[in-house]
């Protein structure tokens, strides 16, 4: 489990939840929605899915965003999203995983299919939401978990790296250093650091253009992360020979 939050939702994420409540407000599952009762849960607990603005409690919200094999998934992430993206904001959320699987959870109900109202109110969660974590001191969830579950919730790592770029602050370098510390293994073995529906290489290859020019400028005093970026700019044995190579074996 993450942390406790200790960071309060700022004004424009609040207005985000907020707005995610009023557009999902009387959501339920499909009436013949079904899962495993043996491995999801009673069918009183499945009665409950039918039933609108009911709150989950913790380990109810968990297995059903956890469970494959919905009939109508979309139905069931629009049935949870208030108290979900909620819980993600709070820290209370348990990955299975990483933070990437919660992404794809979202992603694959399809919300850009939803109606306007509904699309529109998660694309400003997603945005309230990282705005929000970029500036945070001590986000309850950290920088680049987060960022994994946007790019996957999305499907593209361009709007979230351009805000990134654009949040110039103390608190988004110090993120960005956490990022590359957590990262640089599996960028260094040419390998995404986060399980993808999307493709893999290509969203590598733009997370690595993008560190090898915006890390420069905003990790002074940095050094070792420096070198591990610059290592990124190489290949094959010019990387594994070079001086600083940090000594990973894979």
């Amino acid at each position: 489990m993450t942390s406790p939050d200790r960071t309060p939702p700022g004004p424009r994420l609040q207005a985000a939840l907020d707005g995610l409540a009023a557009a999902f407000r009387g959501m339920t599952a499909a009436p013949d929605e079904h899962n495993c009762e043996c491995h999801w849960g009673s069918a009183n607990e499945l009665a409950l899915l039918k039933t609108a603005d009911v709150p989950l409690d913790p380990d109810l919200l968990r297995r059903t965003w956890w469970a494959p094999g919905w009939s109508d998934h979309a139905s069931v992430v629009r049935r949870i999203l208030p108290q979900f993206a909620a819980a993600l904001v709070d820290g209370a959320v348990e990955p299975k995983i990483g933070f990437e699987d919660a992404g794809r959870f979202l992603a694959h109900g399809e919300w850009r299919q939803w109606s306007s109202g509904q699309s529109s109110a998660v694309q400003w969660f997603l945005d309230a939401w990282w705005a929000h974590t970029l500036t945070a001191p001590d986000p309850a969830i950290p920088a680049f978990e987060v960022f994994a579950f946007l790019a996957e919730a999305s499907d593209t790592l361009t709007p979230w790296l351009t805000a990134w770029e654009m949040s110039r602050t103390p608190a988004a370098d110090r993120h960005l250093a956490e990022a590359i510390e957590k990262w640089e293994y599996d960028l260094l073995g040419d390998v995404l650091p986060w399980c993808s529906w999307g493709s893999e290489a290509s969203a590598r290859a733009e997370l690595v253009v993008w560190l090898i020019r915006e890390a420069p400028g905003r990790l002074r005093g940095h050094d070792a992360l420096l070198q591990r970026v610059r290592l990124l700019g190489l290949n094959g044995p010019a990387r594994w020979d070079d001086p600083h190579w940090p000594g990973h074996t894979y």
